[in-house]
């Protein structure tokens, strides 16, 4: 009985669409990269609905046209330009390899391994101090780079090793370098705002004056965190038998060291915040000034240039080849009436609108542990726009911040997506810090490392969530003035 009352629910657009998100994870399970499946699931409904289904249903006939003796491919045609010209043309994407080239950059310049040389002098007295050094230079890295990737692996490759020949405790080691490595996505500038600003219309300077203070209280959690942790347990983070005395020399060092990537931070950061550059204007000084860091410490070769150069466009054509098929499988959704059921199943299941975004939350959440940040902001946060759009919800933009309510939603959703790089099976900075573990350092060390860690990132989301003026209140000063 609840089957049939199930099937009498759900219209026959809802059941495809349902369907279809199925089929996409089906496709993810076996193995298919992620934009083959994108279009695959896409070219799979189009030809279904052309042969077998009533395109007076399904909205179809908007997207092909039928003559007396066959199917004519004019709007598909039309439809793929305006797919793939959308992104080239488009602004806010320049900055997406600008900020990929300077964190490639940047980890090829040198700062971060003397950054952590210095601070491991510095705090290697303290108990904790190692874990200290590497979740502070995480934090420095998250500002100034904000490629996961690069961010977990150097610093796995730099603070690993020493917190092994310290006897940390190996899950609070690869915990720590875990978490500290992903703020990057989070802190701005974030390559994934880069991409909600585009998704959601709203500007990118908001979303990164937005993000700045609760990628913030992300890593003081953190800190938090391993200080109590060094307290409580000892043994787990014990302080070196021959420690060196903190004199003024390493002090001084350590502020060299730092001074070079707060630098470029704030010619970043700083030219978005005072109105002196756009967000993409911006991108292009951050990577202007990741060169001239790594030309200063004579590491800026001919083999690195072209190094970076290519994992630059690796990158950048992994994410645009991943946001053309988002967008095609976006509108074929759409075209199902994807938006109208997915406003029906979310809006229609709470009058609480706040109980709405916590459910959104939970789902984008689950899906996390199955599907990279890339696909879930290209695919889910257009299909959710519409329904937080005619929430009514009281998040103050300050009378000067536009659509206040998108931004806190954007950095919510942004918050969230922490953790999809902590959780398995599609947790990825797992699996970059695995890549460069000594022996003896296995994932079971790993995942039993970042779960307190997991459940800090949900703790600063409760957070967040209360406390919107934590989003707005940044963006609201800087117009403001």
């Amino acid at each position: 009985m609840q089957l049939l009352s199930l099937i009498d629910f759900l219209t026959l657009n809802e059941w495809f669409v349902l369907i279809i998100f199925l089929t996409f994870i089906a496709m993810l399970f076996r193995g298919i990269p992620v934009a083959y499946a994108l279009v695959g699931v896409s070219l799979i409904f189009i030809v279904l609905a052309i042969f077998v289904l009533d395109p007076n249903k399904t909205g179809i006939r908007e997207y092909i046209e039928y003559d007396d003796t066959r199917i004519s491919y004019k709007k598909m045609g039309a439809a793929a330009g305006r797919f793939f010209g959308g992104v080239i043309k488009n602004p806010v994407l320049v900055a997406l390899p600008m900020f990929i080239f300077m964190g490639l950059m940047l980890d090829q310049s040198g700062v971060a391994q003397r950054m952590m040389r210095s601070m491991q002098v510095l705090f290697g007295a303290l108990r904790g101090g190692l874990a200290l050094s590497v979740m502070l230079i995480g934090i420095i890295l998250a500002a100034s780079t904000g490629v996961i990737g690069a961010s977990v692996v150097l610093l796995g490759v730099m603070g690993l090793p020493a917190m092994m020949e310290q006897n940390y405790s190996k899950s609070i080691a690869t915990g720590t370098i875990a978490a500290s490595g992903t703020l990057g996505i989070l802190i701005p500038p974030s390559i994934m705002l880069v991409i909600m600003s585009d998704q959601l219309s709203i500007s990118l300077g908001d979303l990164f004056m937005g993000a700045l203070f609760p990628g913030l209280l992300l890593g003081a959690l953190y800190i938090t965190f391993i200080v109590i942790y060094g307290v409580l347990r000892p043994s787990a983070m014990p302080v070196p038998e021959n420690r060196e005395p903190v004199t003024g020399k390493i002090i001084a060092e350590v502020a060299l060291s730092v001074m070079p990537p707060m630098a470029l931070i704030l010619v970043v950061l700083g030219s978005i915040f005072f109105g002196f550059a756009t967000p993409t204007e911006a991108s292009g000084l951050g990577a202007l000034g990741a060169m001239v860091l790594a030309i200063l410490n004579r590491k800026l070769t001919y083999t690195v240039f072209r190094d970076v150069m290519r994992q630059t466009l690796n990158t950048s054509g992994y994410i645009v080849g991943i946001f053309i098929a988002a967008n095609f499988f976006a509108y074929v959704l759409r075209l199902y009436g994807g938006d109208e059921t997915i406003k029906h199943m979310i809006a229609g299941s709470f009058d609480n609108p706040y109980m709405i975004v916590i459910f959104i939350l939970f789902i984008v959440f689950l899906l996390g542990f199955l599907l990279d940040w890339i696909e879930i902001t290209l695919i889910i946060m257009p299909l959710v726009l519409p329904v937080v759009l005619g929430l009514d919800l009281a998040v103050d933009g300050f009378g000067v911040v536009d659509d206040p309510q998108i931004v806190w939603f954007a950095i919510l959703v942004a918050v969230t997506l922490q953790t999809s790089f902590l959780t398995p099976p599609v947790g990825f900075a797992l699996f970059y810090l695995k890549g460069v573990c000594p022996p003896g350092v296995t994932l079971g060390h790993i995942y039993k490392g970042v779960i307190p860690f997991v459940l800090l990132q949900l703790f600063g989301l409760f957070i967040v969530f209360e406390f919107p003026w934590l989003v707005t209140w940044l963006p609201a000063v800087a117009y403001a003035n």
